[in-house]
């Protein structure tokens, strides 16, 4: 089986992947399954591809083991551009959100414009090593269009996935947190994802 590591230091975001990939021949490590911390990388890429390269290549460079990581960027239908928070869905005029604030902003905007149709555009690079390197980011990688709304969800919140309090599903009306966890490994990791590491001979 081939170990792979996921340079996330989101748990969430790590134990969808797990799952997501468990059918293929692939053991997905954690950040915390290694024996010392590697530096933080850059994510000052002006796109998910470019942040996910560099985090992917940090990593890499400091484990040299096979890596993978992604980014994502959300995207709003009938906003202008200065509303597009695009890669900084956390940072808002400069400001780093704590899970609250990011509530409140986006709440904020989906109460003032009415429910956000808004899409998660996301990236994927693996780096086997520096003469191996795998990307994707295109329609198939995508996100699904869903609803921002401005009413949370009253339920339990789990941590790491803070805008999903606030997403609503377009096909069945229910917020993301009260979907099956099966339906939400697929929104966070999407089938393109999958896909792709399908489609590589590791």
């Amino acid at each position: 089986m081939k170990k792979i590591l996921f340079g996330t230091g989101n748990p969430a975001k790590l134990n969808a992947m797990r799952r997501r990939l468990s059918e293929l021949d692939i053991e997905v490590l954690g950040l915390a399954d290694m024996d010392r911390e590697a530096p933080s990388p850059s994510e000052d890429g002006s796109t998910p591809l470019e942040n996910a390269r560099q985090k992917a290549l940090c990593y890499y460079d400091f484990y040299q083991i096979p890596v993978f990581s992604c980014d994502s960027g959300l995207y709003f239908e009938d906003l202008p551009q200065e509303l597009q928070p695009g890669i900084h869905v956390r940072t808002v005029g400069g400001k780093c959100l704590t899970d609250q604030e990011m509530l409140a902003y986006y709440g904020g905007l989906a109460e003032k414009y009415g429910n956000l149709r808004a899409r998660y555009r996301n990236a994927v690079c693996l780096v086997m090593d520096r003469e191996h390197i795998y990307e994707a980011m295109d329609d198939s990688t995508a996100s699904e269009v869903f609803l921002i709304t401005a009413v949370p969800y009253a339920g339990v919140r789990q941590k790491g996935f803070p805008l999903d309090s606030l997403s609503v599903s377009l096909g069945t009306g229910k917020y993301f947190y009260e979907m099956d966890r099966e339906r939400t490994d697929h929104l966070a990791v999407e089938d393109g994802v999958l896909n792709f590491f399908r489609g590589l001979e590791l």
